[in-house]
């Protein structure tokens, strides 16, 4: 990793803490009542489906999903500052199914390992050193989370 991925990537991770979502709505699957199953999530978290251009909207907006500190794909060219943390995406819908990247989204803990510096976006694990007030609440609302598969469920191979 280069310095300056280093130091963005800081700055992302406590961007994301600071701009919790912790919202929810009554019918959405509360974070600690997801279903993992072989590394999926195969329900809805919201019951309906994603919005793939809010999705689009919530990967590359910094005070939400900023996927962009860690990702890059070319749907995104034109966006600044794509992170090489994480894998490339480019071909992600190709590659997963919509229940595994809901998972992965959700908690990629729970499909990586403990080691992965993917955090979990829809969980109430959200490691130590977090501060009070954002204890119990998520970085993405479930409806974020639908849209950002809707999203790279799009990200298909040519």
């Amino acid at each position: 990793m280069k310095t300056g991925s280093a130091f963005f990537l800081s700055g992302a991770m406590a961007l994301a803490a600071v701009t919790f979502a912790g919202t929810a709505n009554a019918a959405d699957t509360a974070p600690n009542d997801v279903a993992f199953n072989e590394m999926q999530v195969s329900e809805s978290l919201t019951g309906m489906p994603g919005d793939p251009a809010a999705g689009a909207d919530a990967f590359k907006n910094r005070k939400l999903g900023n996927c962009l500190a860690c990702h890059t794909t070319t749907a995104m060219e034109s966006e600044l500052f794509h992170g090489n943390v994480g894998p490339d995406l480019d071909g992600a819908g190709s590659r997963w199914t919509e229940a595994q990247l809901r998972a992965i989204v959700v908690d990629a803990k729970q499909v990586f390992g403990p080691d992965s510096r993917m955090p979990g976006f829809y969980s109430l694990h959200v490691g130590k050193n977090v501060a009070e007030k954002f204890h119990g609440k998520t970085i993405l609302s479930a409806q974020d989370v639908e849209n950002i598969v809707a999203f790279l469920v799009t990200l298909k191979d040519e």
